[in-house]
C-alpha cells in the first residue's frame, strides 16, 4: 500500500504563520489555498478530505504538501518566469538581499531601517562590490526574493516540555482512529458591525457597507466541533467561553458516538478545557482529551476549517444582530456538510486542475527553464 502523504511536523513559527493566513485571509487566493492545504494536513486531515475542503484535485493537494516538505513557507507563493535577462548575478542579488535584511547600524549607517532610496545609495557607494541599481529594480528584486517591508513583531516559542509527546499523540490518533477523532475549539469574538470582504461587482463600483465600526450588542463565540471520520462540522454560538459551554460541547461529541467506544477530542489549553470536573467526566465516559502544545493551536485539525467559515459567513457581511448572524453561520455549515459534491465545488476543482496544468508548463519551484519547456 502506498505511503500516506502528510506534511512534515511544523515548527511553532510555521504553524502560527499558516494559522494567521487561514484565519485572517490574504490578498493572494493561491497563497490562502495552499496554506489551508498545509494546515489541514498538519491537523491530521487526509488528502481526500483536504481536496474537498479547498475544492481542488487530490494530486494538487499532494503536490503542495510535497513542495512544502521540500522548501517550507516559500512553497506558498507561485513563482513565475519570463522577461529580459537580469543584469545582476545571483551572487550580487544575494549580497543585496543580505544588506537589506541587515540593520543599517551594523553597517555603520545612522538609521534604524532602510528605505529604498537609502539602500540603493548605500549599494552604489560601496567600494566593492559596487552595485548600481535603480529604486524600482531594487524594489522588484526584494519582492522577488521574498523580502518585504514589515512591522517588527514579537514572537513566542512553545515552551511546553511535553510538546513532542502531545504532537505524537495527536498524529497517532488522527492516523489510526480517524473515525473516532473530534476537534473542538472556540471561534471569535463575533461582533455585530460591518465586516470588510470581497465580492463580484462591476469594475469601479464595489459593494459598500455603512461606515460604522462601533461594536453593539456585545459579542458571541462559536463553539465548533469537527468530526474527522465524517468530515462534518457543527457548533453553537455562546455569549462567553467557559466550563459550561465546553462541557455541553463535549457531551454532544460523546453523543455522536453512542456505541460507548473510546473517542479522542483534540483541543487547546484554555483553562476551561482543563477543569477537573471536565477531566473526571471525560475519564468516566471514555473520552480522551488530546491537548495541543502551548502556543501551538495550529495542531488542531479544526483550525483549517475555520478559514472558510470566516470567508463565507463573516467577510463582506453586515448582520443586523446576533440571531441573524448565527442563522447565516449555521446555514453555511449545513451547506458545507451536505454539498461536498456540489456542482459549484466540482467546477472549482476543474478550474484548479486547469490552473495547475498551466503552472506546470513554466518554471516553478526552482526547476530549470529548459526542463519546463
Amino acid at each position: 500500500m502506498a505511503e500516506r502523504v502528510v506534511v512534515r511536523r511544523l515548527s511553532d513559527d510555521e504553524g502560527r504563520r499558516l494559522q494567521a493566513i487561514v484565519r485572517r485571509g490574504t490578498t493572494s487566493a493561491v497563497r490562502f489555498r495552499r496554506a489551508m492545504i498545509v494546515l489541514a494536513s498538519a491537523g491530521g486531515n487526509t488528502v481526500p478530505v483536504i481536496a474537498r475542503l479547498v475544492q481542488a484535485d487530490e494530486d494538487t493537494v499532494r503536490e503542495v504538501i510535497h513542495r512544502f516538505n521540500a522548501i517550507g513557507m516559500k512553497s506558498l507563493d507561485p513563482r513565475w518566469a519570463g522577461g529580459r535577462p537580469r543584469l545582476l548575478t545571483p551572487e550580487q542579488e544575494d549580497f543585496v538581499v543580505a544588506t537589506a535584511t541587515t540593520r543599517p547600524a551594523r553597517l555603520g549607517r545612522p538609521f534604524t531601517r532602510w528605505s529604498i532610496r537609502k539602500l540603493a545609495d548605500h549599494l552604489c557607494r560601496l567600494p566593492t562590490p559596487r552595485i548600481r541599481i535603480g529604486r524600482e529594480a531594487l524594489r522588484e528584486l526584494l519582492e522577488r526574493r521574498g523580502v518585504t517591508f514589515q512591522r517588527t513583531k514579537t514572537w513566542k516559542e512553545s515552551t511546553d516540555p511535553d510538546r513532542d509527546r502531545k504532537l505524537d499523540r495527536i498524529e497517532h490518533v488522527t492516523r489510526h482512529f480517524p473515525d473516532r477523532v473530534f476537534a473542538f475549539d472556540e471561534f471569535g469574538p463575533l461582533g455585530i458591525r460591518p465586516t470588510p470582504g470581497g465580492s463580484w461587482s462591476p469594475a469601479g463600483r464595489p459593494d459598500r457597507h455603512p461606515g460604522t465600526y462601533t461594536r453593539t450588542r456585545g459579542v458571541t463565540y462559536f463553539h465548533g466541533c469537527y468530526s474527522m471520520g465524517d468530515d462534518t462540522m457543527w457548533g453553537v454560538n455562546r455569549r462567553r467561553k467557559g466550563i459550561a459551554p465546553t462541557w455541553a460541547a463535549l457531551r454532544s461529541i460523546r453523543a455522536a458516538r453512542p456505541d460507548g467506544a473510546p473517542i479522542y477530542v483534540i483541543l487547546d489549553n484554555l483553562s476551561a478545557h482543563k477543569n477537573w470536573r471536565i477531566r473526571r467526566w471525560a475519564s468516566r465516559n471514555r473520552v480522551e482529551l488530546c491537548f495541543t502544545p502551548t502556543h501551538a493551536s495550529w495542531a488542531n485539525p479544526i483550525e483549517a476549517h475555520f478559514g472558510p467559515l470566516r470567508q463565507f459567513t463573516l467577510a463582506n457581511s453586515n448582520h443586523p444582530n446576533h440571531t441573524v448572524q448565527t442563522r447565516r453561520l449555521h446555514a453555511y455549515l449545513r451547506w458545507r456538510n451536505a454539498n461536498a459534491r456540489h456542482p459549484d465545488v466540482l467546477a472549482a476543482q476543474r478550474r484548479e486542475r486547469a490552473r495547475i496544468r498551466s503552472e506546470k508548463g513554466i518554471r516553478w519551484g526552482g526547476r530549470p527553464l529548459d526542463t519546463a519547456a
